[in-house]
């Protein structure tokens, strides 16, 4: 059976992910809008009530606009803005979240995809509060730092746009500081705790990766659990997750970029048995299981389709500086400076998207089912912006025939903004 799904703000960078992702997969056919149809609010209309499936990629109004408009019963709704986290009737879209709420999901008319910054928050202490190794009425602080596209074309091009009004050469910077960012409701209400936790957001100049951290008083609490119990707590909860893993405490540093480019939410605890405390680390990429990988994942429970492993959210996140090889787990990447390297997913993943060289592709010494055969030296088109030229250099040179397709990323309007 296909089902028919239509990506309401498809020209934002989720909305572009979603699509790329859907794109070529057997029994899903995608209403698209022109440029011109999509400020058409009659054909807009009719995109929406024919669908079977709407995955609003909007500004929070926008998107409560967008529900207002959908009058046929047979559509159902998967809303990636924040309009509806907290909202009556609506399922909340974060699969591992709790015992049962993958099944919800998949009978759910309206679902609200997560936050990305209550993605790594919630994974990381629901469990330990519904275990009760965690009170419910501790006061939780969460510290998190996001790659840029988080906030959307404004930031893209604060970031990237040398010419842009606010543009800034900052490495990292914080914001938030009155205490109000929009994501704390989420996490306090999905969390089922009392108080709302103090977050304290920031971004990093880096395009996409998020790094979130939970500090636990561990010997403050009445149970005064240890950090084996609250890695065991972890595992218990998500032993059954091809997505959610929970990595071993034994590494110096984690990186921000650790799960950039993949679909996983990787997390780990940290602590000092000696004092009582614990630093819990969730990694994930805020455009992947914190946005359209997320989104994708509910599409997938709500019309039946089983996807597993590497699969389950549609296939691998795409990022405008790396080139995902078919089947295989290695990436290009490329480096605004310098050569581009061929390195695994866990690399570093560059905050840039020039195309400078292009290595062929390797496992470590072991053969690839597929690498990717370049000359030492690219030509590339600097004409054309810097989110187009990695495309149209590899589409210049025959390497998209070869390769996953990577589509130019254009800085729309972004559904989740940090």
């Amino acid at each position: 059976m296909t089902i028919r799904v239509f990506i309401d703000g498809a020209v934002g960078t989720t909305g572009l992910e979603i699509r790329e992702r859907l794109d070529g997969r057997d029994g899903i056919e995608q209403i698209i809008l022109s440029d011109k149809d999509r400020k058409d609010a009659a054909k807009r209309e009719d995109a929406l009530n024919s669908a079977d499936f709407v995955i609003l990629c909007l500004p929070d109004d926008a998107a409560r606009d967008a529900v207002e408009m959908i009058k046929a019963a047979k559509v159902r709704v998967i809303d990636a803005s924040s309009a509806h986290r907290v909202a009556d009737g609506w399922s909340y879209g974060f699969p591992e979240l709790e015992p049962g709420q993958a099944a919800q999901i998949a009978e759910a008319a309206r679902v609200s995809n997560p936050g990305c910054y209550p993605t790594g928050f919630l994974a990381l202490v629901r469990p330990l509060i519904r275990a009760g190794l965690v009170p419910h009425d501790h006061p939780l602080t969460v510290n998190a730092v996001s790659g840029y596209s988080g906030g959307g074309k404004s930031m893209i091009a604060e970031f990237e746009d040398a010419g842009a009004p606010d543009h800034t050469d900052t490495a990292f910077r914080n914001y938030g500081l009155n205490l109000a960012h929009k994501h704390v409701p989420e996490m306090t209400k999905h969390a089922r705790i009392v108080h709302p936790p103090i977050f304290q957001p920031a971004v990093a100049r880096t395009y996409r990766g998020m790094l979130v951290e939970v500090p636990l008083p561990l010997q403050a609490f009445t149970r005064r659990p240890s950090l084996d119990a609250i890695e065991n707590a972890l595992r218990e909860a998500y032993k059954d997750s091809p997505i959610v893993r929970v990595l071993p405490g034994d590494v110096a540093t984690v990186r921000i970029e650790e799960d950039a480019g993949t679909d996983r939410l990787s997390l780990r605890v940290f602590g000092n048995p000696e004092t009582g405390q614990a630093r819990l680390v969730a990694t994930l990429d805020n455009l992947g299981k914190g946005a359209a990988g997320a989104a994708v994942q509910n599409l997938n429970i709500m019309a039946g389709v089983a996807r597993d492993g590497a699969k389950q959210l549609g296939g691998r996140a795409r990022c405008p500086a790396f080139l995902f090889a078919r089947d295989e787990e290695e990436v290009l990447c490329t480096r605004r400076r310098g050569d581009a390297e061929a390195v695994s997913r866990r690399a570093a993943v560059p905050s840039t998207t020039t195309l400078a060289r292009v290595l062929p592709l390797t496992r470590h010494g072991r053969k690839s089912r597929t690498q990717i055969s370049a000359p030492p030296r690219l030509r590339v088109d600097h004409s054309l912006p810097s989110s187009h030229r990695a495309a149209a250099t590899l589409r210049e040179h025959g390497l998209h025939r070869s390769a996953r397709r990577l589509s130019p990323v254009s800085p729309g309007n972004h559904c989740h903004r940090p």
